[in-house]
């Protein structure tokens, strides 16, 4: 089992930024591969970042340049900034034990945490 709590969500004006963190804790082994995803009101869950142990970065066209994931230890953090109205949305945190080239956006992880709301207004 492994728990995951977000942090750092808030209410910023287009072009500022945030930085999200996920402390995770319990099984760290279903941690090699840690994402994160998003949900904006109506439509489906994305996935925004994923690494594999700090490493192999992929992220979605849509945040490319603007977004940046990184892992040290047990603490997972997601940089933004130039923020638009479309990364309007709850941020979810994600882990899984899978192998290294299964770890990208495109791939459901098991563990999620609670969330924590971005909200960007023009």
């Amino acid at each position: 089992q492994v728990d995951l709590v977000e942090s750092g969500g808030g209410s910023v004006q287009a072009g500022g930024s945030l930085k999200l963190s996920c402390a995770a804790s319990g099984n760290m082994r279903a941690t090699y591969c840690m994402a994160w995803w998003r949900q904006a009101p109506g439509k489906e869950r994305e996935g925004v970042a994923a690494t594999y142990s700090g490493t192999d970065e992929t992220y979605a066209d849509s945040v490319k340049g603007r977004f940046t994931i990184s892992k040290a230890g047990n603490i997972l953090t997601l940089d933004m900034h130039n923020l638009e109205p479309e990364d309007t949305a709850m941020y979810y945190c994600t882990a899984g034990q899978i192998s290294r080239w299964a770890c990208t956006i495109r791939n459901h992880l098991p563990h999620w945490g609670q969330g924590t709301q971005v909200t960007v207004s023009s």
